[in-house]
């Protein structure tokens, strides 16, 4: 058999498992999925994935405020545009490189637990999600969600009339003042959250699969439909919102909100400490409605949408 024959051929499940179809293509599977996540047709207002990421961002940074009060303050800052603060050039940074990062790394790691160390899929998706998340964690979020919290928690007023400083003139000014620490703050707190919620949502959408599996009558290597595999996404973006707090210390850590009280220097346990205080164990869960439709919307793209645009990929 050729060498690219053996590129070519397909995953089988068991001992007889052939060579891995070349993983690189799943460089472009994971960018495309996520931009189509936060962007795609959004003149058409198709995707809500920005609108509900400023909610949440707003409402984990003002914990007294009301979902209604999120909505009502955000149309207050600029109306329509406003619930898209941050897209340009922060989320179209990060939606093109995160996805990447997660479909290549958490494919690897689920691939080689199944056929090397023969996991379960809930245990493969768990490691897959670990791996992912903290891949995508310290190579490009850090300074992405940074920079989309700044956007929506600095004030837009100017001081006397003065032009408010464009997000680039406010990236630069604090790079200058505080350097690469200074754009990339809270990225430990990202990387908890981003390893706890993809190992939960590829987890338990593994889990919701094989328990379709099991109901539907299906053999363990017989392909879901594809509303089966959206289903079973969705129950894995939504339960992973149990990890909420660490959003919450996530956008407090990087919050330019105006905060005396606030610690100077924040770290995750002096946050935390910070939140409690001033919210309550209720605030360290601010913002959980509008991130479970993120969760959900994202564990589609990413899980359901993503395995069949893999699929296609290698069959190719």
């Amino acid at each position: 058999m050729s060498q690219l024959s053996l590129q070519r051929a397909p995953i089988l499940q068991g001992n007889s498992e052939q060579k891995r179809p070349i993983p690189y293509r799943n460089l472009a599977v994971g960018a495309l999925m996520n931009v189509f996540q936060d962007h795609v047709l959004i003149e058409l207002v198709t995707t809500l994935g920005q609108p509900m990421e400023v909610l949440k961002t707003h409402l984990a940074a003002n914990r007294q405020d009301t979902l209604k009060d999120a909505v009502q303050k955000t149309w207050s800052r600029g109306r329509f545009v406003a619930f898209y603060q941050g897209l340009i050039p922060w989320a179209w940074l990060e939606a093109s490189t995160k996805g990447a990062i997660l479909i290549v790394a958490s494919s690897e790691v689920e691939y080689h637990a199944r056929t090397k160390l023969n996991a379960s899929p809930t245990v493969c998706g768990v490691l897959g999600g670990i791996s992912g998340g903290i891949a995508q964690s310290y190579l490009t979020m850090g300074m992405t969600t940074c920079m989309k919290t700044v956007e929506v928690t600095r004030t837009k007023i100017g001081a006397q009339g003065a032009k408010v400083p464009g997000t680039m003139k406010t990236f630069f000014s604090i790079l200058r003042e505080k350097g690469i620490r200074g754009v990339n703050r809270g990225v430990n707190a990202v990387a908890l959250r981003q390893v706890t919620g993809w190992s939960s949502r590829i987890g338990i959408s593994r889990f919701a699969e094989e328990s379709i599996r099991s109901m539907t009558g299906k053999g363990k290597n017989e392909k879901l439909q594809f509303g089966e595999k959206i289903l079973a996404s969705t129950i894995g973006g939504a339960l992973s919102c149990w990890n909420q707090p660490f959003e919450v210390l996530r956008v407090e850590m990087q919050s330019m909100k105006n905060d005396p009280t606030r610690p100077a220097n924040p770290t995750i346990a002096s946050t935390f400490k910070h939140i409690l205080a001033v919210s309550g164990v209720k605030g360290l869960f601010r913002g959980v409605v509008p991130r479970i439709g993120v969760a959900a919307w994202a564990t589609i793209c990413m899980v359901g949408f993503g395995d069949t645009v893999k699929e296609v990929v290698a069959s190719k």
